[in-house]
Order: structure tokens, then C-alpha cells, then sequence
């Protein structure tokens, strides 16, 4: 058995397919097919159901578990190798949602990468729960996101403090108001983010305390979405206020107060517990930690 051949399987277990693993490993349709064989003729097992499209038995499943433990121990070893000169470099996987990546992380990574050239950041854009997943199972490395919940598997460090608010079109009727109270959200068409987000739980929670069952027109997945919708004036929506910062400078969104509404919540990184640190992701954890909390919110 070689590392080859686990990468292999692993390839196959996403593609459902030789051919498409063997040109995503720049590799022939008949090595492919040899590797699987060589692994099933040493282990004594089929590991493969090589009818279409292709899936993996019951051992394969096993196996496939294993092979990605191996691979990744693997990994580990060649960054603990790595960490040995003292210099942080490395690839970090970071996971966070479309608002963040588009208001926190250009000042983020922008000192980052300007002081630690020789580490790689990747950016996936996705939900809180998404994020919470992907770290726990070990997609990406870190995520930052709303700390809405408590993961036991997962270590969590406060970055700065957001609140909810409601914002129309400057068109829309209640934007001559700087305030509004809570009742007219009684009968105010709202966009709102979808029910699996974060965003939109916490938006429910608030709202189900106030006895007001909200008037959805809309439901979008992110909240660049939604401030697209809102800006056409096609209703109002609750949404995060770091999230319309530009927005707001711009004048293409009104926000009004509503004083039930302003509760603050969390935003922060979490990796997972017990997890070896490579140097970049230790560097990149300290350097976030020890930020200000001014220098995550603060205009641009």
C-alpha cells in the first residue's frame, strides 16, 4: 500500500468514477483501475462496486475512513517537519460567511499576508452552520463566524460584538424615520435570510420574544442577497449592521432603530479542540485574538 493508492480511492469515493479520478490525478483509466486492484488483491476485499456510476461497498467505507486519517496524519507530519525553522509558512483553510469575507477579512489578511508572505490563505464562503461542520470534521482549519452556540468539540474566541437592524430602500415609505417602534414590524414585508442560516435563527428567536410573527416575502441565502433586494425597494429586511456599512456611507440603504433589536452578539474564530497548530495557523490565531476590536469594524 502507498499514499498513491489511498489518494486514489479518495478521488474515486467524490467522482464516482475512474476516469474522471484519473484525469483529476493526471493519471490513465487502467492505472487507476491498477491501484484499486492492488489495494483489493492485499487487503483481500472488493472495495469498489464498479457498476455505474461507481460507489464504494461496505468495505470501501471502512477503508475510505482510514485512508483519510492516514493522508491527513500525513499532513500533519510534513507541517510539524515544516514548523521546525521557526519560519510560519504553510496553507490555511478558512471558513466564513459572505458578509465577514467582504467587510472583515480585506483588513485581515491584508496585514497578514504583508507580514507572513510565505503562508497561503484559501477562503470559503459559507453558512454558520456550515462553518461549525467544516471545522469539526476538519474541511477547513478555522472559521470565523456568529458564536451563536456552544460546539464542545470546538475552541471559540470572541473577535468583536454585531447587532441586528432594520434597514429599507431610501425609497421605501419608512425611511423618512429614524426610529420605529417595535410594533410596526407587525405588518412590514421583510426579506429575510433562509431558515438554515444563523442569521435568520437569531432573527427568529428575537422576534418569537416579541410575539410578532413576521410578514416574509422573500428568503435569500446570504446577506449580500438580501441588500440587493432591499435597495430595489422590494421590501425591508433584519440584517447584521457590519454587513451594510458600505451601504450606508453610499446611501443606497436607510437604517432605522428599533430598539427591541438591539441586542448584541458575537462574532469570533473557532478551530477545533486538540487539533496540532502548524505555525501559520498558531501565527494566524494570535495575530486575530490580539487584534482590537476597532480594527475589525472600523470604517474603510
Amino acid at each position: 500500500m502507498n499514499l498513491n493508492q489511498l489518494e486514489t480511492l479518495i478521488t474515486i469515493s467524490k467522482t464516482m468514477s475512474f476516469r474522471k479520478a484519473g484525469e483529476i490525478l493526471n493519471l490513465t483509466q487502467p492505472a487507476v483501475s491498477a491501484q484499486i486492484k492492488s489495494l483489493e488483491d492485499e487487503f483481500k476485499t472488493v472495495l469498489i462496486d464498479r457498476n455505474q456510476p461507481v460507489t464504494l461497498t461496505d468495505s470501501g467505507q471502512v477503508f475510505l475512513e482510514h485512508a483519510e486519517i492516514i493522508l491527513q496524519t500525513v499532513e500533519d507530519l510534513k507541517q510539524r517537519l515544516s514548523d521546525l525553522n521557526q519560519t510560519p509558512q504553510g496553507h490555511i483553510h478558512l471558513g466564513t460567511t459572505t458578509s465577514i469575507a467582504i467587510q472583515i477579512l480585506p483588513r485581515v489578511l491584508s496585514y497578514f499576508q504583508n507580514q507572513f508572505p510565505l503562508i497561503k490563505t484559501t477562503i470559503h464562503s459559507m453558512t454558520t452552520s456550515q462553518i461549525m461542520h467544516s471545522v469539526e470534521n476538519g474541511t477547513i482549519d478555522i472559521g470565523i463566524t456568529y458564536l451563536f452556540d456552544k460546539h464542545p468539540a470546538l475552541e471559540s474566541s470572541v473577535l468583536y460584538y454585531d447587532t441586528f437592524e432594520l434597514v429599507v430602500s431610501p425609497a421605501h415609505p419608512l425611511a423618512r424615520f429614524a426610529h420605529v417602534p417595535i410594533e410596526r414590524l407587525h405588518e412590514l414585508p421583510l426579506i429575510m435570510l433562509s431558515p438554515e442560516t444563523a442569521g435568520r435563527r437569531f432573527v427568529d428567536q428575537i422576534l418569537k420574544q416579541l410575539y410578532i410573527t413576521p410578514q416574509v416575502v422573500m428568503e435569500l441565502s446570504s446577506s449580500e442577497e438580501v441588500k440587493r433586494m432591499v435597495e430595489l425597494n422590494l421590501g425591508a429586511a433584519i440584517i447584521s449592521k457590519l454587513s451594510i456599512q458600505s451601504e450606508l456611507r453610499l446611501g443606497t440603504l436607510k437604517m432605522i432603530k428599533v430598539n427591541e433589536l438591539e441586542i448584541s452578539h458575537p462574532v469570533g474564530v473557532v478551530y477545533k479542540s486538540g487539533r496540532y497548530l502548524s505555525s501559520a495557523l498558531h501565527q494566524f490565531l494570535q495575530d486575530l485574538k490580539g487584534m482590537q476590536e476597532t480594527q475589525f469594524i472600523g470604517s474603510e
